[in-house]
């Protein structure tokens, strides 16, 4: 699998964990996800024991969306996936067309996506300053997705010299803009901040996008974002840390539809006159035309000379080549100048 195939833009439905432990919802998900159109369905994969201390707090938007009553690590332990749970959800991935995807938080769920033959492995902007993590995935020959949320220009580099220093190769590496706050507030979007990763550091770009609509995710596509990773739910009023900033069926088939769109937008870059307006260059266009009538052997001026349309004869540009000359013929007003 890759990323930039036919250059089209990577279309991530991120499930992450609005699956709640249910492998049955997890089905429906990827279901919904292939009905939209993504190119791929990202779980998450963890065991929560290696993934947080028993004391880790959880983040301000999971208190308010799950309540404060279990902590970090009894909410995850309910939304862990088990590897036959796994093997189960690739099955229905590839009987339904879409690629399965999950992000590993940990080595040894790394080694189980390794073992069960997941041809991305993407990193999420928490491990990106996770040394072990990263040498761990070096070591893989796989396409390689990581997200940058939380960090700067140079926590990004010292990242990628740690994933390149054995077998991966920078041009399978797609770096991800990111800003890790659900749902991400519009004014801390920086979405430009895309396009000087790219120029930096000479990578393909990306944009993992938590922000409440689509707008966002469709002007990435715009300056160049070649993957597209967004959150989506059956219902944003399930009980869990994530529905509330994720996209409904509905509007993740909206964003695949849109991202489509753009790209044949987006077109080549060669600025000449397109098959469909072709049609139109001699109604829009105008032409030298008799402004009065003008008797054989007339000088012609600006005085009796104009432009109008239709725009099948003479191109006004060409003006001044007319002028002085005489009338080959007689014109009647506004009939089409020939010569």
């Amino acid at each position: 699998m890759k990323i930039d195939i036919e250059n089209r833009v990577f279309i991530i439905a991120e499930a992450g964990v609005n699956h709640n432990g249910d492998i049955k919802l997890a089905k429906k998900l990827i279901k919904a996800a292939a009905e939209a159109g993504a190119n791929a369905v990202k779980f998450q994969t963890f065991k929560a024991e290696d993934l947080v201390c028993a004391e880790a707090p959880k983040a301000r938007y999971q208190d308010e969306n799950v309540g404060k009553a279990d902590s970090q690590l009894e909410m995850l332990k309910k939304l862990e996936l088990s590897r036959k749970e796994h093997e189960i959800l690739i099955d229905y991935c590839n009987e339904k067309g879409i690629l399965f995807l999950s992000t590993p938080f940990d080595i040894k769920s790394l080694h189980m996506l390794n073992e069960l033959n997941i041809p991305i492995i993407k990193i999420p902007s928490g491990e990106i300053t996770n040394l072990p993590l990263l040498e761990e995935i070096s070591c893989l020959n796989k396409e390689i997705i990581i997200s940058t949320g939380m960090s700067d220009l140079k926590e990004i580099e010292h990242a990628l010299k740690i994933l390149t220093s054995n077998n991966i190769k920078k041009k399978n590496i797609t770096v991800l803009h990111c800003n890790t706050q659900y749902p991400t507030p519009f004014e801390d979007v920086n979405l430009l901040a895309m396009k000087t990763i790219q120029k930096e550091l000479d990578v393909k770009i990306g944009y993992s996008d938590h922000t409440v609509g689509l707008e966002v995710s469709l002007a990435a596509v715009s300056l160049g974002a070649m993957v597209i990773e967004k959150h989506f739910t059956l219902d944003k009023e399930m009980l869990g840390p994530d529905h509330k900033a994720s996209l409904d069926p509905k509007e993740l088939s909206d964003l695949v539809n849109g991202i489509r769109r753009i790209e044949k937008a987006l077109g080549n870059g060669v600025k000449i006159p397109s098959r469909s307006e072709k049609e139109n260059i001699e109604v829009a266009r105008k032409s030298i035309v008799a402004r009065c009538n003008i008797k054989k052997g007339e000088i012609f001026t600006k005085e009796n000379l104009t432009t109008k349309r239709p725009g099948n004869g003479i191109s006004p540009m060409r003006l001044y080549d007319l002028l002085d000359m005489e009338a080959n013929k007689e014109y009647m007003k506004d009939e089409l100048i020939k010569i």
